[in-house]
């Protein structure tokens, strides 16, 4: 049956350029058409020249809130009336609300990415190695998760020399900048071993370059057996790099869930509820994607 739109429907979006491919309204619509709530989720695809006017529109039709894509999430930043901490330290912003007739930007890309290693993989991480593959954006979020998960090693491993140093001196203003360390890809070789975490933050082995892996089988064979090896790619399922990993008796977690666990967390802060029908957006997802679990 489909959802009939009224004048009080309450609007929520996601804006990127391009937006056609973002796969927020399929789960956010789920969501809410299980909850049974007079809103719709659609997509906005905004040009960066138009970002400052269109944001002024939604508050001027009343949008309630929308999720920020690339390549907007820092660009959003000075329009804003506020962002909270967590979004400050990483430079980005991925969620934003109206409050108070202000627009408040938050990013619960951090909230995602840690939602699986604090429930089903739960362990005490302060005595553990994470590494992560990247120095972009992504890796901001997965960096600043680790930390908050209180993880004993933190190390980014990057193929440019130059970007690895920005990327380092991007966090000299926060209190988080000496808690992790940034290597050289001519480093693997001895932390890889160590790793009782490895994230991929690259886009190497994502649709359709899919035979590609950021590493080397020889590379991901010094993976300790039971470390937890996690893609934050999920088409395919699993990637390259996950195959190899599970391949060496490591645990593997793809980018699927954190997609469902910033989402969830995104529409708990517009609707301002607690509970959310998170399996119904995780089907809805698999669904759509034609990967049935």
């Amino acid at each position: 049956m489909t959802k009939e739109i009224t004048g009080k429907t309450k609007l929520l979006g996601v804006i990127g350029h391009p937006v056609e491919h973002s796969l927020s309204p399929v789960m956010h619509n789920a969501a809410i058409a299980q909850l049974g709530l007079d809103y719709i989720y659609l997509p906005f695809p905004i040009e960066p020249q138009n970002l400052e006017v269109a944001i002024a529109g939604f508050a001027a039709v009343g949008v309630v809130g929308f999720s920020v894509t690339i390549p907007h999430k820092q660009a959003i930043i000075p329009l804003l009336s506020e962002i909270t901490p967590l979004a400050q330290t990483i430079g980005a912003v991925n969620t934003v609300s109206r409050q108070n007739n202000q627009w408040v930007g938050t990013n619960t890309d951090i909230e995602g990415f840690i939602a699986p290693l604090q429930t089903t993989y739960k362990q005490d991480w302060s005595q553990k190695v994470a590494v992560i593959l990247g120095n972009g954006g992504a890796a901001r979020a997965v960096v600043a998760g680790c930390i908050q998960l209180g993880f004993a090693q933190i190390h980014v491993v990057g193929r440019n020399m130059q970007r690895l140093q920005e990327f380092r001196n991007s966090w000299s203003n926060s209190s988080l900048a000496d808690k992790f360390q940034v290597h050289q890809w001519e480093e693997l070789p001895k932390l890889i071993p160590q790793a009782n975490l490895l994230v991929n933050t690259t886009p190497i082995g994502m649709y359709p370059k899919v035979d590609e892996s950021p590493l080397s089988v020889e590379e991901i064979a010094n993976l300790p057996t039971g470390a937890i090896a996690y893609d934050l790619i999920y088409i395919p399922k699993p990637t390259q790099f996950l195959q190899q990993a599970q391949k060496q008796g490591a645990i593997a977690i793809d980018g699927l869930e954190m997609l469902v666990q910033q989402g969830v967390a995104a529409l708990k802060i517009w609707l301002h509820l607690e509970t959310l029908p998170v399996e119904v957006m995780r089907q809805a997802l698999q669904n759509h994607l034609g990967l049935v679990e």
